[in-house]
């Protein structure tokens, strides 16, 4: 496993613990020199969200993965959070949809999150 997969694997999982879903995830190495990975997830509604971004700061902290940079956490509706090499979107459904990140990066460029044990179609 590459070490960036276990980073995923971590962030992915602890999304899916507090019932994320609709996950995406996008190699932008080639194409940004800011990050390495988006992974992308909705939530039903704002608390949702906020625990989802919560659950993902407590577990990669448990694993030596530092979020540097967090911001959305007021209005739960887009929160991002930033690691070395990945930066995570969690979405209020409706914000996502109005947004639609995946269009504007998606370039070939996307991974299949059920290698990571994860069933996106919840």
């Amino acid at each position: 496993m590459k070490p960036n997969e276990k980073d995923i694997e971590i962030i992915l999982k602890a999304c899916d613990n507090k019932k994320a879903y609709n996950f995406v995830i996008l190699d932008v190495s080639k194409i940004s020199s800011i990050t390495d990975y988006f992974i992308i997830c909705s939530g039903n509604n704002e608390r949702q969200t906020v625990a989802i971004a919560d659950e993902v700061i407590d577990k990669a902290g448990k694993e030596g993965i530092e979020v540097h940079y967090k911001e959305g956490f007021e209005t739960g509706r887009w929160i991002l959070l930033v690691t070395d090499n990945i930066i995570v979107h969690v979405f209020h459904k409706d914000e996502r949809e109005m947004y639609d990140l995946e269009s504007l990066w998606f370039d070939n460029n996307s991974i299949d999150v059920e290698q990571y044990g994860i069933n996106n179609w919840k």
